[in-house]
């Protein structure tokens, strides 16, 4: 029970430390994590739109950040590196981001997500799906999903290829949750085949027989005649 016990106090800490960045890193645009332990300590590497902002100038603000981590979660000598993300319109989380703060804008949600949607495979995506769920019109909960191009559900593929991303969209009627799956440009799945070696013999020329200039046709020329009866 000992080992199970610190598997879940592990993940647990794991979540509330995502948690907490994600709300302190929302002005930069928050766009992914990844936490690693290293002999040297705990490596935190956080991916943004905009990392100036969470840096701050001479360094300021991401050392308070890193002091807040280490006393707030107790992790080993925390070593925060912040990443630029190249391109945000292929980042599911970012695009999660962006859509829940469009529809708390006041956008109609069809609308956000048919632009979320077409943002995405313009930016050369294989393919997207954007799911909204909650009270979208009226006081029933619904979901709604807005989809382009492949999306695959299970397999290596899922874990290769797609990125995930969810964000909440705070409104008056109530929480819209906001899920974003985008397909790699680079995706290879395994029902694409290529065979190599493969080569396509021309069809052989077809040779036309030479006619000589002033000759009458084959079926022209008149039969020699017979002797007289």
């Amino acid at each position: 029970m000992a080992s199970e016990r610190k598997v879940i106090q592990e993940a647990t800490r794991r979540v509330l430390l995502k948690d907490f960045l994600v709300h302190e890193s929302a002005r930069a645009g928050f766009g992914g994590l990844d936490i690693q332990r290293t002999p040297m300590g705990t490596r935190v590497t956080l991916i943004c739109e905009r990392p100036g902002i969470l840096i701050g100038r001479r360094g300021e603000l991401i050392k308070q950040l890193t002091q807040d981590i280490a006393n707030r979660f107790a992790l080993d000598n925390p070593q925060i590196e912040v990443q630029e993300e190249r391109q945000p319109s292929l980042n599911a989380q970012l695009m999660a981001e962006k859509l829940a703060a469009t529809l708390e804008r006041g956008w109609h949600f069809r609308r956000a997500g048919h632009s979320t949607v077409r943002r995405i495979m313009e930016a050369g995506a294989r393919g997207c799906q954007v799911i909204l769920s909650g009270k979208l019109t009226g006081e029933r909960h619904r979901t709604e999903r807005f989809k382009a191009g492949t999306i695959k559900y299970c397999g290596d593929a899922v874990r290769l290829h797609m990125d995930k991303g969810f964000y909440q969209a705070r409104l008056k009627p109530g929480v819209i949750g906001v899920n974003v799956w985008i397909m790699a440009p680079t995706a290879k799945l395994p029902d694409e085949i290529r065979v190599r070696g493969a080569v396509e013999h021309p069809a052989p020329p077809v040779e036309v027989p030479a006619v000589e200039v002033g000759a009458a046709p084959a079926a022209e020329v008149a039969a020699p005649e017979g002797p007289a009866q």
